[in-house]
């Protein structure tokens, strides 16, 4: 039906916030010694299972953005409409992170100097970084939009390879620079964090009607599984074949972490197409796929709380505690999130 709510994306945001979070406390111990044992490698393994997430939802807002009419219709009004949702969140929880987090829980001293390189990096937080990236993708958005919204499929799908290809060479040809003893490696900052995602969110609209059926479904859906489980099996053997390290870096713009989004992205939304939703289930997704947002925003203080004061989630050493904490993370901060939503104060920032 024209019009519809397209679920699957509500879904797929739903999963990847969760995602988010699992890479974000798991991380905890897969950064931690020892790095051998089941606990470590369950951890691995879930943490990078996930590594998905982050290109998920930049092709989850380009399906959104680049498709609406707004965006192309009226550019000042997006600007304003976009501006007016994202500006509060960066200021408040840079505030946040910067003196909530780092100076209050964590005792950190940080000099005027060290803040104003914090805050070009986009380093405040570990996922603050975030705010900046989209913002960089808003600000495109009017003339992306313009080049390849409704003018055929053949354009976005060219479009979105070729610039996806480019970030993803990039970053390939600074590891392969780096193999031969030649140290390129690529900052990122403010001005610059979204430019290698511009590929992904032009793929997100690009993809977003691709639904795959039957022995086409079985296969993205088995191709994508390996690459994920390879992908894990080579982030615990890194340093074990260097050329690899090179050629497939684990990470948001590896090549093969490319391949898994996308297929990630396409079979979940055709797995997706097969639900139906009742309404009162679909309310639930929506309520939940909003609030996403806010989860981003406020799980790692909600984390970072629990670690300062549970001394078996700080020392990472237990498997099952850091499996407690995720599952408390995400249920505290799914809470806050629905609650703010109900605040207009809060309902700006979250």
């Amino acid at each position: 039906m024209a019009g519809q709510r397209n679920y699957g994306l509500d879904i797929l945001r739903i999963v990847s916030i969760c995602g988010v979070v699992a890479i974000h406390v798991f991380g905890l111990r897969v950064g931690s010694e020892p790095k051998e044992g089941q606990g470590w490698w369950a951890a691995t393994a879930i943490d990078i299972s996930f590594i998905w997430v982050v290109p998920v939802f930049v092709m989850i807002s380009g399906a959104l953005i680049l498709g609406s009419r707004l965006v192309a219709a009226s550019p000042a009004s997006f600007y304003r409409k976009r501006a007016a949702r994202l500006i509060p969140a960066l200021i408040f929880w840079n505030a946040v992170y910067l003196i909530g987090v780092r100076i209050w829980m964590r005792h950190e001293d940080l000099s005027a100097v060290r803040i104003a390189q914090l805050l070009y990096d986009s380093s405040v937080f570990t996922q603050l970084y975030f705010l900046w990236l989209i913002l960089g993708l808003y600000a495109i958005s009017p003339l992306l939009a313009s080049f390849i919204a409704g003018k055929g499929s053949r354009r976005a799908l060219t479009t979105a390879g070729v610039l996806l290809a480019v970030s993803v060479l990039a970053f390939m040809g600074s590891g392969i620079m780096g193999y031969f003893g030649v140290s390129r490696p690529i900052s990122l900052n403010v001005f610059t964090y979204w430019l290698p995602y511009v590929g992904y969110f032009a793929a997100g609209y690009a993809l977003r009607n691709l639904r795959l059926k039957g022995l086409a479904l079985g296969a993205a859906a088995l191709g994508t599984a390996a690459l994920l489980a390879f992908t894990v099996w080579h982030f615990g053997h890194r340093g074990v074949f260097p050329m690899l390290d090179a050629l497939l870096p684990v990470s948001y713009l590896g090549a093969g972490v490319a391949l898994a989004a996308l297929g990630v992205f396409v079979v979940g939304l055709s797995v997706c197409g097969f639900i139906a939703v009742p309404a009162p289930t679909g309310k639930v997704l929506v309520a939940l796929s909003n609030a996403s947002f806010g989860v981003f925003l406020v799980h790692l203080v909600v984390f970072e709380a629990i670690r300062l004061n549970v001394p078996v989630v700080r020392d990472a050493t237990s498997f099952p505690a850091i499996a407690c904490a995720y599952l408390v993370t995400l249920a505290v901060s799914f809470l806050i999130s629905l609650l703010a939503a109900k605040l207009p104060l809060l309902r700006r920032v979250f």
